[in-house]
C-alpha cells in the first residue's frame, strides 16, 4: 500500500507486475476499491499494473469539496506523475471509464490506449443522481447495498458466496465520498468528446449489466473512431469481478495487437 499526499488529502494506490513493463492504470467503479481488479493482477503480471482508489473510496481520503470528473481525472494523472509514468494504458469501469475518457480529452498525449468497461459518455441524469444522493444521505449505504448489487451482477454471480463480500464493500463505502462521486457523474457529459479520441480503444460490455446496459455501452463505442467492442455474455456491470479471465484475455489480446503499446 502506498499513499500520494495531495492538497485535498491522500490517494491510495498499489503497484504490481513488472516495473519496466508497459504501465496500465486501473480506475475502479462507484462503490468499490482497487480490489475489484484483483483478478487481473496475475494475468497482467507482465505489465506495470497500477491500481488506485478514487476520492472517498477504499483507503483514499474524502475531499471536502465535491470533485468533478475532471478533478478525478487529474487525480489519476497525479498518481502517474508521482510514479514517473508519462504515458499509460488507462483501464476504467463505470465511473472509472468516464474518468479514463476525461483523461483522453484533457491529456491525450498521456494515453497509450483506453480500455472502457461497462461505461458510457453520459450515465444517468441529474435528477436520478440527485435521488441517489438523497437516499445515501437519508438512509445510508447499507440500506442501498443489496439493490446496487442486483444491478451490478448477473444471476450466476449473485448466487455465488463471494457476492456477499461486495454487498459489504458497497455498504462500507464512505457516504460522503460516494455522494461526491454521484455528483461528479451528474455533471459529466463527454459525448461530444468521443469522436476526438485517437488512442486505440477497447470497449467491454456485460449482457446482464443493469447499470450501463450493453446497448448504451455499444452506442458509446460506435462514436469512438476505430474502437473495438466486445460483449461478455452472462456478466453484469463489473466483469473484472465476475469474469476476470475473460476481461484479462480481451485486454492482453488487444494490447498485443497494438505493438506501440
Amino acid at each position: 500500500m502506498h499513499a500520494l499526499i495531495c492538497d485535498w488529502g491522500h490517494i491510495h494506490y498499489r503497484e504490481d507486475g513488472v516495473a519496466q513493463g508497459v504501465p496500465v492504470i486501473c480506475l475502479n467503479s462507484l462503490g468499490t476499491d482497487l480490489r475489484m481488479w484483483d483478478g487481473l493482477v496475475a494475468p497482467l503480471a507482465g505489465y506495470r499494473l497500477v491500481r488506485m482508489d478514487k476520492r472517498g473510496h477504499g483507503l483514499s481520503a474524502t475531499s471536502d469539496a465535491t470533485p468533478t470528473i475532471t478533478d478525478l481525472a487529474r487525480d489519476a494523472l497525479a498518481v502517474a506523475d508521482h510514479l514517473g509514468i508519462e504515458r499509460a494504458v488507462f483501464v476504467g469501469c463505470s465511473i472509472g471509464g468516464m474518468i479514463a475518457q476525461e483523461i483522453a480529452r484533457i491529456a491525450p498525449e498521456r494515453v497509450l490506449a483506453l480500455i472502457l468497461s461497462n461505461t458510457a459518455a453520459k450515465i444517468g441524469t441529474e435528477e436520478s443522481w440527485a435521488e441517489r444522493i438523497a437516499t445515501v444521505e437519508t438512509q445510508g449505504l447499507p440500506a442501498m447495498a443489496q439493490g446496487v448489487i442486483e444491478r451490478w451482477f448477473g444471476p450466476t454471480f449473485r448466487a455465488h458466496p463471494d457476492c456477499a463480500l461486495w454487498v459489504t464493500e458497497v455498504a462500507r463505502t464512505d457516504a460522503k465520498g460516494y455522494a461526491n462521486c454521484c455528483a461528479a457523474l451528474a455533471g459529466a457529459d463527454l459525448r461530444d468528446a468521443l469522436p476526438e479520441i485517437s488512442a486505440p480503444t477497447l470497449v467491454i460490455a456485460g449482457s446482464h449489466d443493469g447499470a450501463t446496459p450493453p446497448e448504451q455501452v455499444m452506442e458509446m463505442a460506435a462514436a469512438i473512431p476505430g474502437a473495438r467492442a466486445e460483449l461478455i455474455e452472462g456478466a453484469g456491470h463489473i466483469p473484472a469481478i465476475e469474469a476476470p479471465e475473460q476481461v484479462a484475455r480481451l485486454i492482453t489480446e488487444f494490447l498485443k495487437e497494438h505493438e506501440r503499446v
